[in-house]
């Protein structure tokens, strides 16, 4: 019976079998690439680090560490990586970059690719340099010319395509040069105060046993600040970063399959209220509700599976567009593998999803009586709450959230992401309900024919405001949600770029050096905005207690790296712009003897556990500094200024080694290019960053990631729009005896067909603003908690948004209604009744 009755229904079935394949197909898509890409990490988790473990900090490896990790490995490279700036003398271009100065064989695992091949050993071999492909072409540099490092030429060998560990976003940012380490001192970059890295990598002696002296040595290394990085750590930091990109993707896959569901629930119920006469008719012959039920939710299943098969095979394809999507932001090469666990689970999924949202139509059939043969109407497929259908509202909501858990492996996450989606929902079904219940207080009766009736019908007996603006607000929220949080990283980046703001920055400038920079700088006629010493310390204590002591007391709450790393901080009399003072007294001046009451920021103060009051002991590069937090500082790290975590009072780090920063702004790119110049070949240690370069990688990067977004987002939006089409289809029951009475009365076509317009105008921009509201209330949630950022809406993506979801409201109902306007009243309810 299933199988005949289907037969003339199958085309009433098409949007249903679109929900499901659109949401199945994003999600086997993602899952499959999520699961081949920690496949190809656990392949290729050497050749991210490029050696079996390496052992970095700031200060060069002792030789007594060094003697003690040797044991363990056959072969051992140095590297010293650090920021500077380096000149193409051939074209006078400048650049900040990575340079990396290499011994040894490094990499051990994988290879440093590069044009040609052979550079990649062949430069360690002499003077000579491999350079960062793209850099090359920025600054038309070809093989053969020279680099210059600080005070030494370097002759190109080689461009570099690809560098173990590092993604194409990565290289963007930091540009890298390699050059022979025997050359680094002959640069003069080796200045006190240079932020420089000592990396040693190590291979594996075949014979090693990593247990018992292994674990002691790298124990004690971490305990003098090293940073011990082995292969599973490599890949268990490379799986989570990557896990974080996959998990983004779910949710957007997600999306795209909860509005299916919604879909699957809208097309169910339009098919379900076309089959009410059958249902009647055999009833009549003495066929029992249940069985009834169990004919259509066969259908269902059947036509879910459809769904399903073709949702995942699209979502195979997918998976094989989406290494080259993301390449940018990948280190690894992957080869797509088809996951057939996850076309299984799609499949079954799509089955799941179509029993559960359909039963919640289908449930209505039990109320319908055999007199329904002889009566008209649809009274009887009201889901109305009872023990059934709260039962099935409760599977589908565990669904959801279990699903979700599966898909990001969050508990908590997935707890929250179903509570929200619950309170969006009863947020929407009470502005629906509100909108309907205040329409018929306030609707003015002198407004003309046309748009009374068509605004009445928001609230007259079978009106479907509350579904569709609830159908449609979810939609909209979620698809506007994609495009606002594009917009909060992008305005994240923006300001620094506004007018009258800083954007060149000049640091690592020597005490020596600083008169003459600053003179250099006004010789261009470009002003000193700021110039900043800094100072490096590290912390010793806090409040009497030292790191180890720190770590075995549980009370104390002190993280390890707040003594590991390395503090840069300046002294000044006075708080700058950036800078607010939210807890205790600011002294900017103290006399010899006086005790050193430092400020710090509020957040780091939080992240280190202390408070007003709390004694603090630095090592300012030998000299012990004993001093007491004084004040919290909120600090707006968005500012292009030099912003500090600690900041100490004038009268106590005059006399300590350190190095200067200088900001200006340069409005003429001629003019930077000029500066730039100067500084890189008479002060070579000196580095500068030019924000406006860098704004222009970020909005490269926030390119690629808005396609990413938008690519994924094309499956929310297909999938919204069947679901916004199922919604309307669905109010053409309601509104077709009243159109076809006023036909008979007398009304015009023109008049039918502005009175639908008018309804779905309505409906459709309610329903867009209740969204839109809904997206910017959780954007500004996320920029505010995640973020730490003040979300501006765009108002012309907002309008944009509204616009099109009305528009696309207005005439999927106009041509969903044609067929009643152009036919005779009786030819309708022949056809359709």
């Amino acid at each position: 019976m299933a199988w005949r009755d289907s037969r003339k229904s199958r085309g009433k079935l098409l949007l249903f079998i679109a929900s499901i394949s659109l949401g199945i197909a994003a999600l086997v898509g993602i899952t499959s690439f999520r699961e081949n890409l920690i496949d190809e990490i656990n392949d290729q988790a050497k050749s991210l680090l490029g050696a079996d473990f390496s052992v970095d900090d700031r200060s060069p490896l002792p030789d007594s560490l060094f003697t003690k990790f040797k044991q363990f490995s056959a072969s051992t490279s140095k590297e010293t990586s650090f920021s500077s700036m380096v000149l193409f003398p051939s074209t006078g271009g400048t650049r900040l970059v990575q340079v990396r100065a290499l011994e040894g064989d490094y990499p051990y695992y994988g290879t440093i690719e590069t044009d040609p091949p052979e550079a990649s050993q062949a430069f360690r071999d002499g003077q000579f340099a491999i350079v960062d492909e793209k850099l090359m072409l920025q600054y038309n540099a070809i093989l053969g010319d020279t680099v210059m490092v600080g005070n030494l030429g370097f002759e190109i060998m080689g461009k570099v395509r690809k560098i173990p560990g590092q993604s194409d976003v990565g290289t963007s940012v930091a540009p890298v040069v390699y050059i022979p380490r025997q050359f680094l001192e002959a640069t003069g970059l080796i200045k006190k105060g240079s932020r420089i890295r000592y990396t040693t990598y190590f291979q594996f002696d075949p014979e090693v046993d990593t247990t018992g002296l292994w674990s002691k040595t790298v124990e004690q290394s971490e305990s003098y600040g090293y940073d011990v990085d082995t292969v599973e750590e490599e890949k268990e930091n490379a799986g989570q970063a990557f896990r974080d990109l996959s998990a983004f993707l779910e949710l957007i896959a997600f999306t795209a399959l909860l509005l299916g569901c919604l879909g699957v629930a809208s097309s169910i119920y339009v098919y379900v209220k076309s089959k009410v006469q059958a249902v009647a008719v055999l009833r009549c012959l003495g066929m029992k509700a249940s069985q009834a039920i169990n004919i259509y939710l066969l259908q269902v299943a059947f036509f879910g599976l459809i769904g399903s098969v073709i949702g995942s095979i699209v979502g195979v394809v997918i998976h094989l567009y989406l290494p080259e999507i993301t390449k940018a932001f990948i280190p690894i090469d992957i080869t797509p593998v088809i996951y057939w666990p996850a076309i299984l689970i799609g499949v079954l999924l799509g089955v799941i999803i179509s029993v559960l949202f359909g039963l919640l139509s289908l449930v209505g059939l039990r109320k319908i009586s055999p007199l329904s043969a002889i009566r008209s109407g649809f009274e009887a497929t009201k889901i109305k709450w009872d023990k059934l259908v709260g039962l099935i509202g409760f599977t589908v909501v565990l669904f959801i959230f279990l699903a979700l858990w599966w898909q990001l492996s969050d508990a908590l996450f997935a707890l929250v992401y179903t509570g929200i989606l619950i309170g969006s929902i009863l947020l929407l079904f009470g502005f629906g309900k509100g909108l309907s219940w205040g329409m018929k207080r306030v609707l003015p009766g002198s407004m003309s024919f046309v748009w009374r009736q068509g605004m009445s019908n928001l609230y007259r007996p079978n009106n479907q405001t509350v579904v569709l603006v609830t159908t449609l607000g979810l939609s909209t929220a979620l698809l506007a949600m994609l495009y606002f949080m594009q917009d909060l990283l992008v305005q994240r980046v923006s300001l620094a770029g506004e007018d009258e703001r800083p954007n060149t920055v000049l640091f690592d400038i020597q005490s020596h050096q600083k008169e003459q920079i600053r003179e250099m700088t006004e010789d261009f006629d470009l002003p000193v905005m700021q110039d900043v010493p800094v100072v490096t310390m590290r912390l010793l204590e806090i409040n009497g207690k030292n790191k180890d002591e720190a770590w075995n007391d549980t009370t104390a709450q002190v993280p390890g790296w707040a003594f590991n790393r390395e503090y840069r901080v300046t002294y000044r009399d006075s708080l700058i712009s950036s800078e607010t003072l939210v807890k205790g007294d600011w002294t900017g001046k103290i006399q010899q003897g006086d005790s050193i009451f430092i400020s710090m920021s509020e957040g780091y103060a939080e992240n280190l556990n202390v408070d007003i009051g709390d004694e603090l002991l630095f090592n300012v590069q030998g000299a012990l500094v004993k001093t007491y937090l004084g004040s919290l500082r909120e600090i707006d790290w968005r500012r292009v200024q030099t912003n500090f975590l600690v900041l100490f009072p004038e009268g106590v780090l005059e006399k300590a080694p350190q190095f200067h920063v200088l900001i200006t702004r340069i409005n003429r790119t001629d003019v930077s290019a000029r500066f730039q110049q100067a500084v890189v070949r008479q002060f070579p240690n000196v580095s500068i960053i030019d924000l406006e370069l860098i704004l222009k990688t970020l909005e490269d990067i926030l390119g690629k990631v808005a396609f990413v977004i938008q690519f994924m987002g094309l499956f929310s939006i297909g999938t919204g729009l069947v679901v916004m089409i199922s919604a309307i289809i669905l109010s053409r029951f309601q509104r077709m005896q009243e159109n076809v009475l006023l036909r008979t009365l007398g009304a015009a076509k023109h008049q039918l067909w502005k009175i639908i317009a008018a309804e779905y105008f309505f409906l459709g921009g309610l329903g867009a603003i209740a969204g839109l509201v809904l997206a910017t209330l959780f954007t500004t949630l996320l920029g505010r908690f995640v973020f730490e950022f003040i979300f501006v809406p765009n108002l012309l993506h907002m309008s944009a948004i509204f616009l099109v979801v009305t528009f696309s409201s207005v005439m999927v109902g106009l041509l969903n209604s044609r067929n009643i306007i152009r036919h005779s009243p009786l030819e309708v309810l022949r056809n359709e009744l």
